[in-house]
């Protein structure tokens, strides 16, 4: 009589099939992005009232200048991180730009691209869509290899593009952009592109989001070129989530939850550009100790928790703000008559066209 597979004892077993709570992972990330959508709309309200005092000539409700919504111009932070690099001098239009987008390197450099997946308003957005559209068809889609990888393209060329535009501007030229009324309304024009949505780009969003309930994270995968530039820097991070092949089952639920759709069953490290630091990987995995976010070698206990992953990125955030702010270089050094003479006109202002007079030679 022949007896059937012996169970593995109690305590092996438990090791195998421990859950790793979810939970914990999920609610120090929701409530960092909670955190942060709250404050981008508390900052888009502050910056809407401060437009419409200058449209309405001066009359109204005057509230500060929120120079945080520069965060939402990283072409503009972008343009004067190279104008600093090159000059050793902060710029004085839309300096705060220029900080948070390092702010947003610096993190994705110590802690892979997890301004992506923890902060930006727009990967929120995306990963709740990507819920409705699972509680609407069952599921989200993943594109064929073939089609999925000349997408992921997509955002490295965009990315591209404004390199080599910016790269090829001289800092006398970023500098006269920067002065020129399309430059000193890059924010404002921002608010305007929403307030006053025309058709096509109606179209564009509405096409975007239906994009995204089928298929998680639509936008931040093929088209977002700042997703792309963070993800290059992340590939140098010191923190990467690791696996330990000896402690895996291979049920290949870490990569059936990777919103990136890695395939992190089969790596030691995940290196790749697209992982956004979620840790919704560690939070599927079944098996005690199989899966871990830490340092490159780091093969044992400490290892990263999710508390402390959000700690360290809201210090970063916090302390580049705080440096900007006691140095006095975080708001736009342009006066109140100056914004009361172009805001009311803010779309009439075109952006400047290589050889304007306005940008140098």
């Amino acid at each position: 009589m022949t007896s059937g597979p012996t169970p593995p004892p109690a305590t092996l077993r438990a090791r195998l099939l421990r859950r790793i709570a979810p939970d914990r992972f999920l609610r120090a990330r929701r409530l960092v992005q909670y955190a942060f959508v709250a404050l981008n709309l508390w900052l888009g309200l502050q910056f809407f009232l401060w437009v419409r005092f200058y449209e309405r000539g001066g009359q109204g409700l005057s509230v500060p200048r929120p120079a945080g919504a520069e965060g939402w111009l990283p072409i503009a932070g972008l343009m004067n991180s190279k104008l600093f690099l090159a000059t050793g001098s902060v710029p004085t239009i839309h300096p705060a730009a220029m900080f948070l987008f390092m702010a947003f390197c610096a993190m994705s450099l110590i802690a892979k691209k997890s301004f992506c997946s923890w902060l930006c308003p727009v990967g929120t957005l995306s990963e709740h869509l990507a819920q409705m559209g699972r509680a609407l068809f069952g599921r989200t889609f993943r594109l064929p290899r073939r089609v999925d990888v000349p997408l992921r393209g997509i955002k490295y060329l965009l990315l591209g593009f404004f390199l080599v535009i910016i790269g090829g501007m001289s800092a006398t030229m970023l500098d006269e952009f920067m002065q020129t009324p399309y430059g000193l309304l890059a924010d404002v024009k921002m608010l305007n592109f929403f307030r006053h949505l025309g058709e096509t780009a109606a179209i564009l969003l509405t096409a975007l989001g239906i994009a995204s309930l089928l298929v998680q994270n639509f936008w931040c995968r093929y088209l977002c070129p700042y997703g792309a530039l963070l993800g290059l820097v992340s590939v140098f991070s010191p923190t990467r989530v690791h696996r330990d092949s000896n402690a895996c089952i291979d049920c290949g639920k870490c990569a059936a939850a990777c919103p990136a759709s890695l395939p992190v069953e089969k790596l030691r490290s995940v290196i790749s550009a697209e992982c956004t630091g979620c840790l919704e990987c560690v939070a599927a995995c079944p098996a005690r100790d199989a899966l871990w976010a830490g340092p490159v070698g780091v093969r044992s206990k400490p290892r990263l928790p999710a508390w402390a992953l959000a700690a360290g990125i809201a210090a970063l955030f916090l302390g580049i703000i705080g440096y900007a702010k006691i140095t006095g270089h975080w708001i736009s050094d342009i006066s109140a008559q100056v914004y009361a003479d172009v805001v009311p006109h803010a779309d009439q202002a075109s952006h400047p066209m290589p050889g304007d007079p306005a940008l140098g030679r």
